[in-house]
């Protein structure tokens, strides 16, 4: 395991700043897990005991609320999951699940905070990380309910294509349904959007692959709202 850790070409942009041996006592105190899709990996309501890192793959953060439960963020492989709740509240306060294939770390807690504590540039690059999401957490909440569907589907299309896959040609991860739950919108009309999109000219469907055939358009859709 110690091995495993200190060769890992899938690590955090923190945990490249541990020592031999902070590296040691991690893999130590470290079990990896994978998990197929639809598997839950943190549970919301349940005890957060560990830190965990999904170190390939990719999962939906999701929260139950009043009336049903939302799709509130895609996080793709690397990426640590659930930190504040993790050190905020004992409790998980949202739950994770693997929307593909996934292999998650779940390092020790105590060892994790005693990083957080005697290394400095450790914890300065797990703030970035921390503030980044939250900055983006912001903007994704003011774009989600000021854009029309058009222009929410717009937009994970593109982030889709940029942040997850890399590619203007990729297989949506999620149901109809569930795409219309992370863009607030009905399945019909997120069906409908789509289809709309491909009459245009702008995507292409076949089942569940995208591809994106003009992005310029795309993004103009997605900016305008």
């Amino acid at each position: 395991m110690y091995e495993i850790c200190t060769t890992c070409g899938k690590r955090s942009a923190a945990s490249k700043f541990l020592s031999e041996v902070e590296l040691e006592n991690q893999a130590n105190n470290c079990v990896e897990l994978k998990f197929n899709k639809g598997d839950n990996i943190i549970r919301q309501g349940t005890l957060s005991s560990n830190v965990a890192f999904l170190k390939e793959g990719l999962v939906k953060l999701h929260m139950k609320g009043p009336l049903y439960e939302q799709i509130t963020k895609i996080t793709k492989a690397p990426s640590y999951l659930g930190l504040p709740t993790t050190f905020g509240d004992k409790i998980n306060q949202y739950s994770v699940t693997a929307i593909e294939e996934s292999i998650v770390c779940f390092i020790d807690m105590n060892v994790f905070k005693t990083f957080i504590t005697n290394n400095p540039n450790f914890t300065y690059q797990l703030f970035i990380e921390l503030c980044l999401n939250e900055l983006t957490s912001f903007r994704r909440c003011v774009n989600r309910t000021q854009k029309q569907v058009s222009g929410s589907l717009a937009e994970n299309l593109l982030y889709f294509a940029n942040q997850i896959y890399e590619s203007d040609e990729f297989t949506l991860p999620l149901s109809r349904e569930e795409f219309g739950n992370l863009v607030d919108a009905s399945r019909e009309s997120v069906s409908r959007t789509l289809s709309d999109f491909q009459e245009d000219g702008i995507i292409k469907i076949d089942k569940k692959m995208i591809k994106i055939l003009k992005k310029d358009k795309l993004e103009m859709i997605s900016k305008n709202g």
